[in-house]
Parts: structure tokens; sequence; C-alpha cells
């Protein structure tokens, strides 16, 4: 990822969405415009939010996102494909829309892969965050509760993507990359994240 693409904390107003991604694509799929996607989740109540409000910024972010992977045969594998691999795809999707989780899952997840070190725990967060704080002025300004939600939504996303068992997790699960999504990140000249799904070759 470019490092001139900022870090953001957007990641609390928008987590992992995997039920309104999953949504979305299939909107994608039947070949909706943009817009109609949004007004569609909005009249049917699709995500089943409180006010409509939040549904419609939230559905605009799952397009963003979505499109963000520049890439039809993900989008449809995320309408379609067993929840385990669309799940996988949506944490690409987010990795990919997310410099922070791009180079977390980078640079600590792929790194204990590498290394073979399957333990894990609240110090890898802190020492990322950490790192961060000193390098960029933008994360050094971030409040210490945003951090924390950070760090919680970080965690989340390694439970549903089933890196973690749950939240209180010390140790990291095999992941085994779907080839759907090895072509994909090759054909985007991604490669360089291939460990984040412990895989190397």
């Amino acid at each position: 990822m470019d490092s001139s693409f900022p870090y953001v904390a957007s990641l609390t107003r928008e987590p992992f969405l995997f039920y309104e991604m999953r949504t979305t694509a299939k909107l994608m799929v039947e070949g909706l415009t943009d817009s109609e996607i949004v007004d569609r989740i909005c009249t049917d109540n699709l995500f089943q939010y409180p006010t409509e409000k939040s549904i419609r910024k939230m559905a605009k972010a799952c397009v963003i996102r979505l499109k963000g992977m520049e890439d039809e045969t993900l989008i449809s594998a995320i309408a379609s494909q067993p929840m385990d691999v669309a799940k996988q795809i949506c944490l690409y999707a987010l990795m990919k829309q997310s410099r922070l989780v791009w180079e977390f899952m980078l640079t600590v997840i792929g790194e204990k892969y590498r290394l073979r070190d399957t333990s894990f725990g609240k110090i890898d967060l802190n020492t990322f965050f950490l790192r961060l704080q000193e390098q960029d002025d933008a994360v050094a300004g971030w409040s210490e509760t945003t951090i924390t939600k950070l760090k919680q939504i970080i965690t989340r996303v390694l439970v549903e993507t089933e890196y973690l068992d749950d939240i209180r997790a010390d140790h990291l699960n095999p992941v085994w990359l779907n080839p759907i999504l090895e072509n994909a990140i090759r054909s985007n000249n991604d490669d360089i994240i291939l460990p984040a799904f412990n895989y190397f070759s």
C-alpha cells in the first residue's frame, strides 16, 4: 500500500461489516447502480439499522469498500461463496481500504506466520500502535479512547475471520488462503500481503 496513504481511524465507524458487505455485494451482482443499491438497502432496511441516516452512510461505505478491490470476481465471491471464504475476501477489502489494517496484518500477523510464532496478545496490538504513534503525527494525535476502540475492532476482525478463537485467545490459528483470493491478490500485484494469509511461496 502506498505510504502516502494516510492512516485514518474510520474503522471505529466502519468496522468489518460482514453482513452488510455480503448484502451489498449481492445487489452489485444483480447489476444495480451504486445509487440504486443504496436506495434499495434503505427502502427495505436490509441492514436492520434503527435509523435511515446510519443505513445510508453504511451502504455507501460498503459500496466504496467493495469497489476498492477493483475485482468483479471477488465481489461475486463475497455474495455467493461459503461464509469463511467470503469473510476472508472481506478482510482483504478492509485491508485495501485501511492502511492501518493493511500494515497490522502484514507487519504483525504476517510476520508471526513467517516466524512460525503463533503467540498473540494485547502486547502485539500495544507494540504496533506505539510504533505507529512514534512514526506518524496523525496517529500520535488520536485519543486514548480511539486507540482502545481500534484495538478492540482489530481483535474482533481477527476473531470473525478465524485467526483467533475468541477475543481472549492467546494464539493465532493457522489460516488457509482461498485460491479465488490468492489469484486476485496476484493479479492486483498485492503479493506483498500474502504472508498476512499465512501464504509463502
